[in-house]
């Protein structure tokens, strides 16, 4: 299995979209944070090269992209484990494979993997920084694939953004798309007790949103 980081395993977008909200007036640029769905998956550098050039201004986007990256991790505690895809990874971790792959940077990833306590469950973790192209290119994909030693077709992606789903299928994985299985999840009334977790004949099943 390969999952996304940002929206996917982490409730994280409210805290990317506060640490934006604070970085990018300091460089004169703005943006609607609910652009954030549509960019979602986007590495933060392009994220202010296609603002910039909208609004005409010169910035370094490496610059930028590191302010940001600062003021996202200063807000760490805020973040927290989606609790059904976190469920998912408990029932398979030592079973099979598991990796993550995200639009993010290997530095900033390692770091809010360690600090959620999701770190130990992935055998591998992709960035953009890693690969040549991000997505919705299928390299990160592929990667995270090669890494585990399992091959794309046998493997199950969770993305949470268009892009990462077009990424997924361009690398003949098969795609759960997040916010449809949540909802589903909370409709079928899945809310077990902390210590429960779905066994594996009842997990892929319930993974019925099929992209």
């Amino acid at each position: 299995m390969i999952f996304d980081l940002d929206g996917t395993l982490l409730d994280s977008m409210p805290v990317h979209g506060k640490a934006w909200m604070e970085t990018l007036p300091r460089f004169g640029l703005h943006m609607d944070p609910r652009r954030l769905l549509i960019l979602g998956g986007t590495p933060s550098t392009q994220i202010v090269k296609i603002l910039a050039e909208e609004q005409g201004i010169e910035v370094d986007p490496v610059t930028v992209a590191r302010q940001k990256a600062e003021a996202y991790l200063r807000r760490l505690a805020w973040v927290r484990p989606i609790e059904p895809v976190l469920r998912i990874v408990q029932r398979w971790h030592r079973r099979i494979p598991l990796a993550v792959a995200t639009g993010g940077q290997f530095a900033v990833a390692e770091r809010v993997l360690e600090a959620t306590g999701l770190a130990s469950y992935f055998q591998a973790v992709v960035t953009s920084d890693q690969v040549p192209r991000p997505k919705p290119a299928p390299d990160l994909y592929l990667e995270a694939a090669r890494r585990i030693g399992v091959a794309p077709s046998d493997c199950l992606g969770f993305e949470d953004t268009p892009t990462g789903l077009q990424g997924l299928r361009a690398a003949g994985i098969q795609a759960v798309y997040v916010p449809d299985f949540l909802a589903r999840w909370k409709r079928l009334g899945h809310r077990p007790a902390p210590e429960q977790l779905p066994p594996p004949e009842e997990t892929i099943p319930a993974l019925s949103a099929w992209a």
